[in-house]
């Protein structure tokens, strides 16, 4: 017979930012350590509240399944002596084992004959080994920042209050810091019978639903975002798709009522996202807009409880939303009392980083490798003139009243102040873009402007930090550089930037040697951040599907174009569809072998002694200027189809010439024939790393 398991952890209310990681773990840990312990289940689910975590294991064996061991011991020589009597050493390994030395078997194993014990343990019941499960459970959950509570020494996200730990009918003996687990849940905290007494796991769900609790967050989530949709088209508008706060609502509250409150649109004056931060951001509200995506002056919160009363709710709601947008109004309407450009002196008073000197000294490089990279893009003066002037109000917003209020509109309130202060478009949207992109999945600039000053501002901080020797380590990133550098693998995929990444490590390096002391030297800088964008490539090319050993490939080569690197691994990953890959694979293999030998790589065509000598060399000037155009025009495949012709020479070669003979001037003529030939390819990519 199989039963059904409910173990639920009763708290304090549980921050909304970690209950997705605790359900995740939750089901992780009760399924290892089910199968660790034998026993069998059918379905196992968790279920989320502020106030509980909870699993739910669907037909759970009564009993662990048996186990059968077989144990090896010493060799039949080592076990017995010449007259068949058992030696100590396996009446020792008997006794450990806990079997008679006549129930041990001789079996032949490829090192010999060995003596081998078979254990047999019976299952315990599923009551016995449980509670042990569940308390382990409990203890292994992380969190964030767990907290302790009275006197005790047990960390856990919030104070536990309460456990339920049913198999079928019966309470298991789980105890947590004196407190036992039994029967006994809690419903809404405020509406409901308060305690909910169970008589089995699966009265659960629809006992707590009863008590104004839905635990199901999967069946909360779709019940918030309907009432939120049906909500927005009675008034009028619609509410856009917002993933990341509709997860953080449903985990913040229970019993799911939506409403919709508005505000004065006076207000609607004001830009867009100041009105959207702190409806969003600070008090969880969903923005209300019209079919073309302006704001209407309302929005959509969902409180946890009942429709009862939802006049004075929705008051209370409009009425701290109304300080909100006051305090932004005049925070609004002070700053554009001053240019942007005022405000970047005072950036001399904000310090980057203790070592790498103010906000105001990094504008100012950021500035000239801008500049650089414009200049290496082929930019005209005047989009020159543009970055130079975008890149010096790119932090200037940082010190005004609404971003200090919300640090989250850094960029986008100084695009603001800069089209009122009278800007041209380039350098307003470029100020916006250079912070771009912010997060996984969003828009990197799009501007050409706004692509040299995000470029600038994200090499000028990792180069800083890595000539500090202050790097990424593990999950540890506290300035972000991995975020930062894979911005910039994506910008310049994105627009096919023809760009040196090496140059620009270096310019951004001798810049700020020249306002800061590193302790490591420029070339180990270079490397380490070569390695490091490396990775970042590494992890693009895979998430597009390109193959493990095609990325060794390319990688393989020194890291300089970025664009460039794409481009030869999408070739090589269509040219190894043709039947010229296994040509070109073939002849690459036989050259590259040898070629490793070579200790020069100068060719004297009046050394060679055979015909096929001759013919491989002119054969590979000839397909050599045939493969530099096609790569002239970033035609990788192409110039690929062209070295595999040289299969044919190379096997005539082989087969006619012997490379490695005692005279030593025409041996290292032929090796230094084959290098050549090598690392011509090599220079497309590393074809030794590609698994045939």
């Amino acid at each position: 017979m199989a039963k059904d398991l409910l173990f639920e952890i009763g708290t304090e209310e549980i921050p909304a930012r970690f209950m997705a990681s605790a359900l995740k773990q939750m089901k992780e840990l009760g399924e290892s350590s089910l199968k660790e312990a034998r026993l069998a289940f059918s379905h196992i689910h968790v279920y989320g509240t502020p106030r509980r975590l909870a699993l739910l294991v669907e037909g759970l064996a009564e009993k662990q399944a048996d186990v059968q061991e077989e144990v090896k011991g010493p060799s039949e020589k080592a076990a017995f002596d010449g007259e068949g009597n058992p030696t100590k050493a396996v009446l020792g390994f008997a006794r450990g084992q806990g079997v008679e030395v006549k129930d041990l078997a001789i079996k032949e194993t490829p090192a010999g004959k060995y003596v081998f014990a078979t254990k047999k343990a019976a299952g315990q019941g599923a009551e016995t080994v449980l509670p042990g499960i569940l308390l382990n459970l409990v203890h292994k959950l992380y969190f964030p920042k767990p907290m302790r509570w009275g006197d005790l020494e047990m960390r856990f996200a919030r104070p536990i209050r309460w456990m339920v730990a049913l198999f079928g009918n019966e309470v298991l003996p789980v105890e947590v810091e004196g407190l036992k687990a039994g029967r006994e849940s809690r419903s809404h905290r405020f509406l409901g019978q308060g305690i909910v007494e169970l008589a089995s796991p699966d009265q659960y769900i629809p006992k707590l639903k009863e008590n104004y609790c839905i635990v199901d967050q999967n069946e909360r989530k779709q019940l918030i975002w309907q009432q939120i949709q049906e909500t927005a088209g009675k008034s009028g508008g619609q509410v856009l798709p917002d993933d990341e706060l509709l997860e953080e609502v449903t985990y913040l509250l229970e019993y799911p009522t939506a409403l919709c409150g508005g505000f004065e649109e006076k207000y609607l004056a004001l830009p867009k996202e100041v009105l959207i931060t702190p409806m969003r951001e600070h008090q969880r509200y969903f923005p209300v807009l019209k079919e073309d995506g302006s704001l209407l002056p309302k929005f959509i919160t969902v409180r946890n409880g009942l429709a009862e009363h939802l006049d004075i709710v929705t008051a209370g709601n409009e009425k701290v939303l109304k300080a909100r947008l006051a305090d932004a109004e005049f925070f609004y309407t002070e700053d554009l009392k001053k240019n942007l450009a005022d405000h970047v002196p005072k950036l001399e008073s904000i310090v980057f980083h203790e070592r790498l000197g103010s906000l105001y000294a990094k504008v100012e490089r950021v500035q000239k490798l801008a500049e650089y990279i414009g200049q290496q893009l082929g930019f005209s003066p005047e989009e020159i003139r543009d970055t130079r002037r975008a890149a010096y109000l790119s932090k200037a917003d940082l010190v005004t009243n609404v971003v200090y209020e919300f640090p989250e509109l850094q960029g986008i309130m100084g695009e603001y102040y800069a089209r009122h202060a009278g800007e041209n478009t380039a350098v307003s949207t470029a100020i916006r873009e250079h912070y771009q992109p912010r997060f996984a999945g969003d828009m990197v600039p799009q501007s050409r402007v706004g692509t040299a000053v995000a470029l600038a501002d994200k090499l000028d901080s990792i180069v800083g930090f890595f000539g500090m020797n202050i790097q990424p380590t593990g999950s540890q990133d506290p300035y972000a550089l991995r975020r930062q550098a894979l911005g910039m693998v994506h910008t310049i995929l994105h627009h096919n930037l023809e760009i040196s990444l090496p140059y620009l490590v270096r310019k951004a390096y001798q810049l700020l040697q020249e306002q800061v002391v590193f302790p490591q030297d420029e070339q180990k800088t270079l490397s380490d951040i070569l390695a490091f964008f490396k990775q970042r490539m590494d992890n693009v090319l895979t998430e597009a599907g390109i193959r493990y050993d095609v990325i060794n490939a390319v990688l393989a080569a020194d890291l300089d174009h970025l664009s460039e690197i794409r481009r030869k691994a999408v070739a090589i990953s269509e040219f190894r569809e043709s039947t010229e890959f296994h040509q070109l694979i073939t002849g690459f293999t036989r050259a590259a072998n040898l070629a490793k030998n070579a200790v020069k790589n100068d060719v004297r065509p009046d050394s060679f002694t055979y015909e096929e000598e001759t013919c491989l060399y002119q054969e590979f000037l000839k397909v050599k200027e045939k493969a530099d155009a096609y790569i002239g025009r970033k035609d990788y495949q192409k110039a690929l189809g062209a070295v595999a012709d040289l299969r044919e020479p190379i096997d005539h070669f082989f087969t006619a010439v012997m490379v490695m003979v005692d005279d030593t001037d025409i041996k290292e003529n032929r090796l230094a024939l084959l290098k050549q030939i090598a690392d011509y390819v090599t220079g497309i990519a590393d074809l030794s790393q590609l698994v045939v």
